[in-house]
């Protein structure tokens, strides 16, 4: 804060805070199923009508539309589920690349887009990634690679 504001500050005799906290430009991205044209125009209409929107891309195929501008996640889905009537959520999926498991179950959605997977805590799905020691002798048990893993083969 540079020292004007600052005297500007001691010297104001307006009541209540006069700094009101800006909202950060963000680009959120929102799920909602469009089947037609008329769907996307809709969509598009009630997004663009938001006070603070900068642009509106909408991937009809992908049923995602991204907002970008000076607006809150949480306004941009209840905006778009009152004005078309339609199920909007957050963006649920991240890039197939990013998660660990991309298969194990509650990460993979069949109704995802391609190359996307559904996004989960890590650590909820970490008995994945180390075995126990009795799932690891069970497995090895029958192994190729152990000469004795079976006698009766």
């Amino acid at each position: 804060m540079g020292a004007l504001d600052h005297i500007s500050d001691l010297f104001d005799c307006s009541s209540g805070s006069s700094h009101k906290k800006r909202k950060q430009l963000q680009t959120v991205e929102v799920k909602v199923k469009m089947d037609c044209d008329g769907c996307e125009r809709k969509v598009r209409k009630a997004v663009e009508g938001m006070k603070g929107v900068n642009s509106v891309d909408i991937e009809r195929k992908a049923s995602k539309v991204t907002v970008t501008g000076y607006v809150e996640p949480n306004k941009v889905v209840s905006r778009i589920a009152h004005h078309t009537g339609k199920k909007a959520e957050i963006w649920p999926y991240v890039p197939y690349d990013v998660v660990t498991h991309p298969y194990a179950p509650g990460v993979y959605d069949k109704r995802a887009p391609s190359g996307y997977v559904r996004d989960a805590e890590q650590t909820q799905y970490s008995q994945l990634t180390r075995a126990s020691s009795t799932e690891v002798r069970y497995t090895t048990a029958f192994s190729d690679e152990n000469p004795t893993a079976c006698v009766v083969m």
